[in-house]
C-alpha cells in the first residue's frame, strides 16, 4: 500500500475524554490519501496512555516520562514521521466530514501555501475567531485585552487577533488547534520553537513561514469543532499563566524587539509582567469562588439528604 501523505500529530496532557472523542472522529473522518496517527502523552499519569494503547492501535503513541510542552512534544512526532503533510491537532477537537480532505486538495493546489489553518466553530455552532488572527502590534493587543477590540465592529487596527476583514485565503496566523503543515516548508523554516513550553509557538511559527516567503492560509470551506480551553481548562493555573504571558514576552523579544526603539521595549516588557499579575491574581480569585460555590453546593446537597432521612418512617417516632 501507498505511505500515507499525511502525519498527524496529537500532543495531550490529562485531557482523556477530550483525546477519545478527538481520535474517535478521526477514525470516523479520515482523508483519503491516508494517515499516520502519533498521540505524544506528556506524562499525564491518568490512563490516557493506556487508553490510547486499548481502544485506538492503529494510533503510534509516543508515551514521554515527563511533561514536554507543546513544542516539544509536536516536534518529537514530527521528526518520527515523513508524510510530505503534517497536521498539528489539538485533543479538543472533532473533525468533520471531508474535512482532512478539503484541507489536502487545497495544499495540494498551491504549493506556495506553507501552513492552513480551516474553521474552527465552539460546541455550540459559533465561530471560534481565533481560526484566523493578524500579527499583533502593542495597540492590538491592548485593544484585545480590554475587550475594545473583541466587539463585533471595532476597526481592524484594534481587532488584530481576529483578523476580522479576511473571509478567505491568505491571513498573518491560523490557530494551532489545526495546523496543516508541508513539511518542505517546516525543512525549510524549522520546526516549532521549543523555547515557547505553551502558548504562541504557533503564532511565532505562522511569523517565520511568512518572514521566509511562504504563504499561510484560513480556508472555512471546512470545519472542525474546537473545544476551547478544552486542554487548559477555563482558569489557567499560574504554570499556564506564566507560560501564556513568557510566550507574549519571548515573541515580541524574538521579533520586535530588535527594530523598537530602547524607550518602547521596557514599557511593553512592563505592561506584559502587569497583566501577568493582574492574571494570576484574577484566576486565583476565580478558582477559589468556585470551589467555595462547591462546597456550599455539596452541604445543601447533604442537608437536604439529612432532612429527607428525618422524616422516614423508620426514623419517625
Amino acid at each position: 500500500m501507498p505511505a500515507p501523505a499525511l502525519d498527524i500529530v496529537v500532543v495531550a496532557y490529562r485531557a482523556q475524554e477530550l483525546l477519545r472523542d478527538c481520535l474517535s472522529s478521526l477514525r470516523a473522518f479520515p482523508p483519503a490519501c491516508g494517515a499516520h496517527i502519533w498521540v505524544v502523552d506528556n506524562a499525564s499519569g491518568d490512563g490516557t496512555a493506556e487508553m490510547v494503547q486499548r481502544e485506538f492501535p492503529e494510533a503510534e503513541l509516543i508515551a514521554s516520562s515527563k511533561n514536554l510542552g507543546f513544542s516539544s512534544a509536536n516536534n518529537l512526532a514530527i521528526q518520527r514521521g515523513d508524510a510530505p503533510y503534517v497536521l498539528a491537532l489539538n485533543p479538543d477537537t472533532r473533525l468533520t466530514e471531508g474535512a482532512l480532505d478539503r484541507m489536502l486538495e487545497l495544499m495540494e493546489s498551491n504549493g506556495k501555501i506553507g501552513i492552513s489553518g480551516c474553521r474552527l466553530e465552539l460546541p455550540d455552532g459559533t465561530f471560534d475567531h481565533a481560526a484566523r488572527r493578524s500579527f499583533p502590534t502593542p495597540i492590538g493587543a491592548l485593544a484585545h485585552f480590554t475587550g475594545v477590540g473583541r466587539a463585533r465592529r471595532a476597526p481592524a487596527k484594534l481587532a488584530q487577533y481576529r483578523a476580522p476583514t479576511v473571509e478567505s485565503g491568505p491571513v498573518d496566523a491560523v490557530n494551532g488547534a489545526f495546523m496543516l503543515m508541508r513539511r518542505e516548508a517546516l525543512d525549510d523554516v524549522g520546526l516549532f520553537d521549543e523555547g515557547y513550553w505553551m502558548y504562541m509557538e504557533d503564532l511565532d511559527l505562522c511569523y517565520r513561514f511568512v518572514q521566509a516567503g511562504w504563504v499561510v492560509w484560513y480556508e472555512p470551506g471546512a470545519t472542525v469543532i474546537h473545544i476551547k480551553a478544552g486542554s487548559s481548562g477555563r482558569y489557567r493555573s499560574p504554570r499556564l499563566n506564566y507560560a501564556f504571558h513568557y510566550g507574549m514576552f519571548r515573541f515580541y523579544r524574538k521579533h520586535y524587539a530588535p527594530s523598537a526603539s530602547f524607550l518602547v521595549r521596557p514599557i511593553i516588557y512592563l505592561g506584559i509582567a502587569s497583566k501577568l499579575v493582574i492574571s494570576i491574581s484574577r484566576n486565583g480569585c476565580r478558582r477559589l469562588s468556585k470551589r467555595a460555590r462547591a462546597r456550599s453546593a455539596q452541604k445543601g446537597a447533604e442537608g437536604e439528604e439529612t432532612s429527607t432521612l428525618s422524616v422516614t418512617p423508620e426514623n419517625h417516632p
